[in-house]
């Protein structure tokens, strides 16, 4: 079908700018597939949004090889469906059902388009496919949503998401939580029940989250709920997944952007981004370089110093992509990133003093992540075949005033404690899957990792001459192996309706090894070296059963597990009990039913879940009350929870979306092992949450257009920890930001302004191990800000 003809039938309609856009050349491959998962493939390909292929059903057989425009290669995929394309701005299209006799669609505004209602496609269960057709709570932030909100890390964006929350001790010291399943609010030995990916390569273990910067990110995508037949140990709460843009093989691409805020009563902050996009060799090669600097000023005074701003952070990172597609089938991708964050003082304070800390210390935190992946994908006969290696090495270091701990020393002497972390991470992942267009789709994997990690950590006291003395040393060394083959498999039974079957195969082997030296002037002093093993196998299942509507609605059932191996604590002025010296592994098994709706012609999306969940010997982290950390299982939980997200866009330019998350949980079978009384709710986590964005949008003068942003999120009262004894309540909190936009294809200019009631809500009651037992700690929101961002487009 020529293009005339879908222009004239009303199947694409543009303006002169999203015309131009469409024109340009693409080189694509795509076998013969169903018109939806063609669609799919052409969006991944053209690097474009293509929104609503649920409208073409599951049937039909098209491929494409060859160079095209982005309109011919829709009008040539949907010759024969019954569904139709329009673009929508230069980088979306919506897909809706066939219609001959309607008359052209008016053009939405046609430069930088920020659909808070898109069906993206999405990677999050290790094939392409639309967030509206998978059968679990998946969501997707957009790369012009990222953009259009400020979100620059992971903890700005968590408010635009349903059930995803952060920890607040700092810039590359927090831990991610989704769904209310939250195994306390500390991080230690125990693996972080959020698996976080770059891309297609896992980036953390037991770490803290490295806070990467979202600079040239194409979307971010959040699976919650156990996630452990695909993605394995660690995934007992979900995915949390940033995927980069990768290197256009046909044109060259540039941008950069800068920032400048203004903290009430603070130092100013600057932000310098930028990112460049190469050819190498004409459609076959290409390069892409990202790289930051990011200037964070403090805004909390030390009394005892009289110095300003301690608390500043410093963030230098980069990437670089470089691409190559070796024949029509096969395609490389080698991927390396890094970044060096240094926090210069703690951001807690202690209550009354508002803005001012007092330590004889700076309690510092260093945060170096640095990473390297190669993958390879193509074809084998109908099959698609993916291997993903990666490399992380993550380095975090924390310094925390001592000063009264009692135990490492004695009165009128300061106390200075200093723990070191260093991650090295090797996976592998190598995925078969099957082509589309059938009823029958399947994948097979196996997955290996070796994880080596050296912890040294050391306690010193000063005496009032300067004397420095150590008082307790500890070098430990950690070594996993994860080995697993898992599969999954859905067969479509009758029109509309699809079962899954899957499940992971898994084996760990865990080693500790630790020297504990400790000064005979500590009471009860027991230095000693000691060295554990000891292996864990099971198999992680998962079962779905949809249906899926002829307007593109789905409703589902689930059921999923997940789970993390146990392991050993050595840190102790004493030698440990027998029974505290190991944590056992924890596994939890989630119930779900949820629905995913279109309405109104797809301008409406709205997607919901319950839940219910059984979580088997909680593993968390905890401190004694010398202030070191151990690992412990504290008993039992059930929890149940309610979750859901609602968009709506307007004709007029007004794009609506909210979310929101209810959740109850109970701990039972307590460990009586435990130090303290137990809570009878699992900590950190509300119970509501939710949050919402706002975009009007308005076409100005030319290609010009005017935007209006407003984000808002709400954290609900919660508990700092499981010991009941720390009874430190936090939450209760709404944070804000407003932004007002000006921009054209080529450039945009923006002024905002966060926590505009200048809210000081005290959003994470933690912030020191050795003195929160005693003196309560609060971390207020950072003050009113004001900013204005400045970014172009080469």
């Amino acid at each position: 079908m020529p293009l005339q003809a879908l222009l004239a039938g009303g199947l694409i309609a543009c303006t002169a700018t999203v015309a131009e856009a469409a024109d340009a050349r693409l080189r694509l491959s795509i076998p013969p597939k169903s018109y939806a998962d063609a669609l799919i493939d052409l969006g991944i390909q053209a690097n474009v949004s293509i929104v609503g292929t649920s409208a073409c059903g599951r049937g039909g057989r098209v491929e494409l090889h060859g160079g095209y425009s982005l309109q011919e290669a829709l009008g040539r995929l949907l010759a024969d469906a019954p569904c139709q394309a329009r673009l929508v701005d230069p980088r979306t299209v919506r897909i809706t059902p066939f219609t001959p006799d309607a008359a052209p669609a008016p053009a939405r505004i046609a430069a930088n388009q920020p659909l808070l209602v898109s069906e993206l496609v999405v990677t999050a269960a290790k094939r392409p496919a639309s967030l509206d057709l998978l059968p679990a709570g998946v969501s997707a932030i957009s790369r012009e949503q990222i953009a259009a909100t400020g979100a620059a890390d992971v903890g700005q964006t968590v408010g635009q998401v349903a059930g995803v929350l952060t920890t607040n001790l700092g810039p590359g010291r927090d831990k991610l939580l989704i769904r209310g399943l939250s195994d306390g609010a500390f991080t230690g030995r125990a693996r972080s029940t959020v698996s976080t990916y770059l891309d297609d390569a896992l980036i953390n273990y037991n770490a803290p989250d490295p806070d990467l910067r979202l600079v040239d990110v194409e979307r971010v995508e959040v699976v919650r709920g156990p996630q452990g037949a695909l993605y394995g140990s660690g995934a007992v709460s979900g995915i949390y997944r940033i995927i980069t843009r990768r290197p256009d093989l046909e044109t060259k691409e540039a941008g950069a952007a800068a920032t400048l805020a203004l903290t009430r009563d603070g130092e100013p902050s600057r932000e310098v981004e930028g990112y460049l996009s190469i050819p190498l060799i004409g459609g076959t090669a290409a390069l892409r370089i990202a790289a930051y600097h990011d200037y964070r000023g403090g805004y909390l005074d030390d009394t005892r110093t009289g110095e300003k701003d301690v608390d500043r952070t410093v963030r230098n990172g980069g990437r670089l992509t470089l691409r190559a597609r070796l024949g029509d089938d096969w395609e490389v991708n080698l991927r390396g990133a890094t970044q060096h964050l240094r926090t210069k003082d703690a951001q807690y304070v202690y209550p009354a003093m508002g803005t001012q800390r007092v330590s004889p210390f700076r309690e510092g935190h260093d945060n170096d992540f640095s990473h390297a992946a190669l993958g390879v994908s193509g074809r084998l006969g109908e099959a698609e075949v993916a291997s993903y290696t990666a490399y992380v090495r993550h380095t975090f270091t924390s310094q925390y005033d001592a000063t009264g701990a009692g135990v490492f020393n004695r009165p009128g002497e300061r106390g200075l404690y200093v723990e070191n972390t260093r991650v090295n991470m090797l996976v592998e992942d190598l995925l078969i899957r099957s082509g589309s267009g059938g009823r029958l789709d399947w994948l097979v994997g196996a997955f290996a990792s070796l994880t080596l990690e050296q912890s040294p950590s050391r306690a010193d006291f000063i005496a009032a001459n300067g004397a420095l003395t150590t008082s307790y040393r500890e070098f430990r060394k950690d070594r996993l192996e994860e080995v697993a083959l898992y599969g999954e498999a859905g067969y479509e039974f009758a029109a509309g309706w699809k079962a899954t079957l899957g499940g992971r195969l898994f084996r760990s082997r865990v080693r500790t090894s630790a020297d504990v030296d400790v000064s005979p002037t500590v009471l009860l002093a027991t230095s000693r070296v000691v060295d554990y093993a000891r292996s864990f196998d099971g198999f992680s299942p998962k079962i779905a059963l949809q249906r899926e509507f002829a307007n593109g609605s789905l409703a589902y059932a689930l059921v999923s597990e997940g789970y993390r191996p146990g392991g050993f604590n050595t840190a102790g002025v004493q030698r440990l009990r027998a029974d505290r010296t190991f944590f056992e592994p924890d596994r939890l098994r989630n119930y779900e039913v949820g629905a995913k709706l279109r309405l109104f012609e797809g301008r409406m999306a709205l997607r919901s879940a319950a839940y219910y969940d059984e979580w088997r010997d909680i593993q968390t982290d905890q401190y004694r009350l010398t202030g070191l950390s151990y690992t412990t299982n504290v008993g039992d939980a059930r929890i149940l929870g309610l979750e859901a997200e609602v968009g709506y866009d307007w004709d007029f330019g007004l794009s609506l979306q909210v979310n929101a998350l209810v959740t109850d949980s109970r701990v039972t079978n307590t460990n009586p092992s435990f130090t303290g009384p137990v809570a009878n709710e699992l900590p950190g986590i509300p119970e509501a949450s939710g949050g919402m964005v706002a975009i009007y949008q308005r076409a100005l003068q030319g290609d010009l257009i005017m935007r209006l942003v407003g984000e808002a999120s709400y954290v609900g009262r919660s508990a700092i920890s499981f010991d009941a004894d720390v009874t430190r309540d936090m939450g209760d909190y709404v944070r804000a930001r407003l932004a007002a936009e000006v921009a054209t294809d080529a450039w945009s200019a923006a002024v905002f302004v966060t926590n505009p009631l200048d809210d000081e809500s005290d959003t994470f009651a933690y912030g020191n191990p050795f003195s929160f037992r005693t003196v309560r700690q609060v971390t207020p929101q950072r003050p009113r800000t004001f900013g204005v961002r400045l970014a172009a487009n080469f």
